[in-house]
């Protein structure tokens, strides 16, 4: 039977639809030169190259650019709602108006011209201006249907940091993250590293913008914020694969140590931390938020611990601040049990709340955590909740909780022995199941006993390191980094 299964997945064919015969016929895989040599800053190359790659890109920009200038006085007096619906309507990362501006507005027009098509009004005047879209003196502006350019007007309750960064620059910045003042005696942490994925960088700017605050007079609070795609996608494991295929365990462990370290640092900061996630908060993005006093998310947050995806445990205090939060939670009585099982089965089916609603449900984010459904209110109302725990700040104490140990560990054990014999686990799932359960149930501890928080972290550090030396662990990275995809070994 798995032969066959196999050679009818060999055979399985990408076909296509002809628009002209209504049959469909075989799809093969075209090997484009104008996508192979396109630089990303050079949106001319593509658009000039006469494959048909190229002559697609132009097709539609020749008509869409025209199109959408043609619209505007008809359906909106301003560029900048056109733009806003197909973004925000849509799901451009763009709306038309930006991509003429990063394509040329003139350029485009004297293509146009040149194979002798319309040129709407407002397109004419942009490219013999500056584009439809200008800094001046700080201010960003966009060109009017009158064709004189107007100061973006933000309404009441709208603060975006692409503002802020036109008229000031960081206070604190490396390759990675920066640190902006957003005013009113708060600052901004902003990842800028690809993807936002947390590497050593962000974690060096995390402890200075703490001793920054504590040092200096003039700022009381702290949000952690960006307007990039994702808010962070966790760590980057490619560093931690290079490191790991060339043996580095005491970099790894000391990498880890000063994660956790740091992290704790926010969270028993003298001042209140406020993260503010849109878009994937995962692994290390997710443990940011839950070290931080509170968080504000946007709607559509999508937050999980996801390590287990790649053969480890969340390593930077996950594990110890989910467990802690469910052992408190009102919602889960009866014991340590019920909420140790709960952590177990999150994190160790790498669940992902596809909300923030859902991320409550979870224990990502606790009950009173702010949500904001306009994305771009996100950072006006973040801030608004770091003012409002400012006065009379409390800085946290340490936490301590009791753990069943051998007799808990057992009960996790037993249940992942049938997952096991119903072959919803594979056997690196349970290496790594049993590492997580070991965390969570303090190994070798009594219930009697009460565990601070470092006692949790050095939990985690000893079975992450396990797990990291572990080759079919580094196998589930490195497919991971080649496909995207988890690897089931």
């Amino acid at each position: 039977t798995s032969v066959n299964v196999q050679t009818k997945k060999a055979q399985r064919l990408k076909e296509r639809i002809n628009l002209q015969t209504g049959k469909y016929e075989s799809c093969e895989k075209i090997n484009l030169e104008s996508l192979k040599n396109f630089k990303k800053n050079n949106l001319h190359q593509l658009l000039e190259h006469q494959d048909i790659g190229g002559r697609f890109a132009w097709n539609i920009i020749s008509k869409a650019i025209p199109y959408a200038s043609s619209l505007v006085g008809e359906i909106s007096e301003q560029i900048t709602d056109i733009d806003i619906a197909m973004r925000e309507g849509y799901g451009w990362k763009y709306g038309p108006f930006e991509i003429a501006d990063l394509i040329g507005a003139k350029w485009i027009s004297e293509k146009l011209k040149n194979n002798g098509m319309n040129i709407p009004k407002i397109l004419n005047a942009a490219a013999e201006k500056e584009g439809f879209y200008r800094v001046y003196k700080g201010k960003r502006q966009f060109l009017s249907i009158d064709g004189n350019y107007e100061n973006i007007i933000r309404p009441d309750g709208m603060l975006l940091l692409s503002d802020i960064k036109l008229k000031s620059s960081p206070l604190l910045s490396n390759s990675s993250a920066s640190v902006w003042d957003i005013g009113d005696r708060v600052l901004c942490f902003e990842f800028t590293s690809k993807m936002n994925s947390i590497d050593p960088d962000i974690m060096d700017l995390y402890k200075k913008v703490i001793k920054y605050i504590k040092n200096d007079n003039n700022f009381d609070a702290l949000v952690i914020y960006n307007e990039g795609r994702n808010f962070s996608v966790g760590a980057n494991i490619g560093l931690f694969l290079f490191a790991a295929n060339i043996a580095m365990w005491n970099a790894i462990e000391t990498q880890i140590s000063d994660g956790q370290r740091t992290y704790m640092s926010i969270k028993k900061a003298p001042f209140p931390v406020i993260a503010a996630p849109s878009g994937m908060a995962l692994g290390g993005g997710c443990e940011i938020l839950m070290h931080c006093d509170a968080v504000q998310a946007h709607a559509e947050t999508y937050t999980g611990l996801v390590e287990a995806g790649v053969g480890i445990i969340p390593g930077w205090g996950g594990c110890k601040e989910l467990l802690i939060r469910l052992l408190n939670s009102k919602h889960i009585p009866g014991g340590p049990i019920p909420a140790i099982v709960k952590a177990f089965e999150i994190i160790g089916t790498a669940q992902v709340a596809k909300s923030a609603f859902e991320a409550k449900e979870f224990g990502f984010l606790r009950d009173e955590d702010g949500i904001t459904m306009n994305k771009d209110r996100l950072l006006s109302e973040a801030k608004r909740k770091a003012i409002s725990l400012i006065e009379n700040y409390k800085q946290p104490t340490e936490e301590k909780i009791s753990l069943p140990g051998p007799t808990g560990l057992s009960t996790l054990k037993l249940a992942l022995h049938d997952l096991m014999q119903k072959g919803i686990a594979t056997s690196h799932d349970k290496t790594v199941a049993t590492s997580l359960a070991k965390v969570l149930t303090g190994e070798n501890t009594d219930i009697t006993e009460e565990l601070n928080e470092s006692d949790i972290l050095d939990l985690e550090v000893k079975q992450f390191m396990t797990l990291a030396k572990n080759e079919k662990s580094l196998a589930r990275m490195e497919h991971m980094l080649n496909t995207g995809k988890p690897l089931r070994n």
